[in-house]
């Protein structure tokens, strides 16, 4: 007898059950939900991500990216050559059944990307300028389940220092600028610089991670005492104590210049000058703001890391930075940089600022008519 199925009667508490029915006997099918961090998009929210993101990869490619297409796992030891110790313990992994071998969900593109320059792009001569967009898997904190993301991106082997740094910048804006996110906050740090300062201080490796927390936390306080355990040179003690509070507008590059320690950390903060300079001459559509405090990303950035906020997304809508040691790990030294954008903030941000009527179209209250 062909089977059917029909929905179990009475009062649902959470998902619908469905039951089996074969002849006189029925037994229960799972209920039909998803994975914690798992969405189903309807064809209204279907529609605004995929405006999105063609919005975006149009402006990729006008900027001379061309679109690639990357798996969605790959074997794990392949693809931990790019990541992060974050990204790691974000990896979602499992047995591929036809191998026995350890596959992985991508957390990240970026190492793919890498991979491909690697494999595809070897003997490439020049830059090579690459974009795209899919979804990545990632574990959250404490095994509570995973979040699926969905994003855009560029990545940019082959140039150098502020150069590529101005162009994937500037690409940024310029992409978030099309799909209706104008004029953002850039935030700039140098993951150069957080290793420099923390590598001057000569404190115990066990910390090191404590005063990175704390600098990333902004907490002067706990950074001080974390300090008292640094055998560095007095001056690179004393810098570190300010990072905390070396952030705002660009100008507090002067300030942290006027007070830089050693030669690695003037550097440092001469990269991020330049970036900021340049920026400043091509009269980038967005306002700019450093934290000299930025030490997230740091066993993965080399360079200068910004991000990307907006009115109405309570996080960055765009992350990115410069890795130059990344292309090396698969065998093609070359410096890089890019960014991703991520979809659903985007998509947040424009329903926020839609939602939000202007105040000149607000009727006042209390108010009559003379």
């Amino acid at each position: 007898m062909a089977e059917t199925s029909k929905l179990k009667s009475g009062p649902s508490k959470g998902p619908e059950r469905l039951a089996v029915v074969r002849g006189e006997q029925s037994s229960p099918a799972p209920y039909l939900r998803l994975p914690t961090g798992m969405r189903d998009h309807a064809p209204a929210a279907a529609s605004a991500r995929r405006r999105i993101v063609d919005g975006l990869l149009a402006t990729f490619e006008r900027g001379g990216f061309a679109r690639v297409v990357t798996p969605a796992f790959e074997y794990e030891e392949v693809l931990a050559l790019g990541l992060g110790d974050a990204a790691r313990a974000a990896t979602f992994r499992f047995v591929e059944p036809s191998s026995g071998e350890v596959v992985a969900l991508r957390p990240d593109i970026t190492p793919q990307i890498a991979r491909l320059i690697a494999t595809r792009y070897r003997d490439e001569l020049g830059p090579v300028r690459l974009c795209y967009e899919g979804t990545v898997v990632r574990l959250e904190r404490g095994a509570r389940g995973q979040r699926e993301l969905m994003q855009a991106g560029v990545e940019l082997a082959g140039v150098a220092g502020a150069d590529g740094d101005v162009e994937a910048i500037a690409l940024a804006v310029d992409a978030l600028a099309a799909v209706g996110l104008r004029r953002p906050t850039i935030d700039l740090g140098h993951l150069g610089l957080a290793r420099e300062v923390l590598s001057s201080l000569a404190l115990p490796d066990a910390a090191l991670g404590e005063a990175r927390r704390c600098i990333a936390k902004h907490d002067g306080a706990g950074l001080s005492e974390v300090l008292k355990q640094a055998g560095g040179a007095r001056g690179a003690i004393e810098f570190a104590r300010l990072l905390p509070e070396l952030s705002g507008a660009p100008r507090v590059l002067d300030d942290a210049r006027s007070q830089a320690p050693n030669g690695g950390i003037k550097r440092a903060l001469a990269e991020l000058a330049a970036i900021v300079a340049v920026l400043d001459s091509r009269k980038l559509d967005a306002r700019l703001h450093v934290d000299l405090g930025e030490v997230r990303g740091f066993d993965y950035y080399t360079g200068v890391r910004f991000q990307a906020f907006v009115p109405g997304a309570a996080s960055a809508v765009l992350q990115g930075g410069r890795y130059d040691d990344l292309l090396a790990r698969y065998g093609r030294p070359s410096p890089a940089v890019g960014f991703a954008v991520d979809v659903d903030a985007v998509v947040g941000a424009l329903e926020s600022s839609a939602g939000a009527a202007p105040a000149s179209k607000r009727k006042p209250r209390g108010r009559n008519k003379s």
